[in-house]
């Protein structure tokens, strides 16, 4: 019994060895082969084979796949050449070796939050630039030129001469001034003071200039006039059209017409309104009061536009500086049916006998008047003012009975509260730097 089961056991220990041996050797034939790439002789091999298999087994549906042509050509068919290279009518992107390096991500800006975030670190207030004068030409439709209207004074056309297509006035001396070069300026210039604020009472000085002047040549650079103005500390801003070019000629063009003074103000205020930047204080400089002031020459549109302008009760003072030449009557109405507001005449020896004769029909209409400026101006003031040896016509405006007048009349009328005008600045008592 002993020997028996000693037998058993060997024989059932040698049958596990063979089975174990019979199934290993597959299994490591198998393992040897993985990591290698498929053989497409052993692939198309093994599917023919497949195919007898399977035709061996199931003689329907190894004639399917017979008839479909399962190859390795169907499996993996070649690339065609259609397939890299597209047609004409095809289209083609394009790429660069850019399109293929790596993206970096794009950083977007941080959208401006409608708040404002609190900062315990202390910061500097906003504060507004420095203003500044300004000064500047503008071109304005109501100024005195181009005027294609009668000459009053002969109710003929003002342009009384042609030549081919060209039109011009032919002036009391006999002498030929063309449309196209003494005619056709509608600048105006505007200056605005540093200080000037509108919300205050004020005035709007308009200055007639005298003959063979310009406006940046000699109101500006010359006469100074916006320097004046600037320097008189005055709540004032100016308006001074150009009239004739450069040319001995007063003609006044379209403040010969009844309302042109009144045009040329409304359009002017719209024009202050835009430059100070505030575009509803234009009603303010439409109800502001005015001061004109004529040099020389500049006597003609003053006349007029006391006569026929249609705001002569905005018109709180006129100025005429060495400007006598004529229209004395014009003057005189205006200063008789005016007298809450002032009249200021300066003269040499070259318009003596016409002041004169305008203080004798003043004095005849029990009006008084005042030979010297050493006073302030009040309502109702008629000044004249006599300069002696000395003095020349051409450097009136910067020098008649003191230097600057047009400075001193606006110092004297900021004393007058009773002539709306308010000081908001301290008047230099220094002379210009220019």
């Amino acid at each position: 019994m002993r020997a028996d089961r000693t037998w058993g056991s060997w024989a059932r220990g040698r049958a596990l060895r063979i089975a174990l041996t019979s199934g290993l050797v597959p299994l490591s034939l198998t393992l040897v082969q993985c990591g290698q790439s498929p053989n497409p002789t052993a692939l198309a091999a093994s599917s023919q084979a497949n195919v007898q298999v399977v035709a061996k087994t199931n003689p329907q549906a190894a004639n399917q796949r017979v008839a479909s042509g399962d190859t390795f050509e169907d499996r993996f068919p070649a690339p065609q050449f259609k397939e890299r290279f597209p047609s004409a009518s095809e289209s083609f992107l394009q790429r660069q070796i850019s399109d293929f390096s790596p993206k970096r991500a794009v950083q977007q800006q941080p959208e401006q939050a409608p708040y404002k975030v609190a900062s315990l670190a202390p910061q500097v207030p906003f504060q507004r630039p420095p203003r500044q004068d300004l000064t500047t030409l503008v071109s304005m439709k109501s100024s005195a030129f181009p005027y294609f209207g009668n000459n009053p004074a002969s109710d003929a056309p003002f342009l009384n001469i042609s030549k081919g297509d060209r039109r011009g006035h032919r002036s009391y001396s006999g002498r030929v001034f063309w449309q196209d070069e003494t005619y056709n300026d509608s600048r105006v210039l505007v200056h605005v003071p540093e200080h000037f604020d509108v919300r205050k009472p004020g005035v709007i000085v308009v200055f007639f200039h005298g003959n063979g002047a310009t406006l940046e040549r000699d109101v500006r650079d010359r006469q100074l006039v916006p320097q004046q103005i600037t320097d008189s500390g005055a709540n004032a801003v100016l308006l001074a059209p150009q009239m004739a070019v450069d040319a001995a000629d007063s003609s006044a063009g379209k403040f010969w017409q009844p309302g042109g003074l009144k045009r040329f103000m409304e359009e002017s205020a719209s024009h202050l309104a835009q430059l100070t930047g505030d575009p509803n204080s234009a009603r303010a400089f439409a109800n502001m009061p005015i001061v004109i002031v004529g040099y020389s020459g500049g006597f003609l549109p003053t006349a007029w536009s006391l006569e026929v302008g249609g705001i002569s009760d905005r018109v709180r003072g006129v100025v005429l500086l060495d400007a006598v030449y004529g229209e004395m009557d014009k003057f005189a109405s205006w200063i008789e049916s005016h007298r809450s507001g002032f009249f200021v005449s300066s003269y040499t020896h070259y318009t003596a006998r016409r002041d004169r004769e305008l203080m004798s029909m003043l004095k005849q209409k029990g009006i008084g008047v005042s030979e010297d400026m050493d006073g302030p101006l009040r309502p109702g003031s008629v000044v004249f003012v006599e300069t002696g040896e000395g003095i020349t016509h051409r450097d009136y405006v910067n020098r008649a009975w003191t230097q600057y007048p047009l400075k001193d009349v606006l110092v004297k009328m900021s004393a007058t509260p009773a002539l709306a005008l308010t000081r908001v600045a301290a008047a230099s008592s220094s002379a210009p730097s220019r």
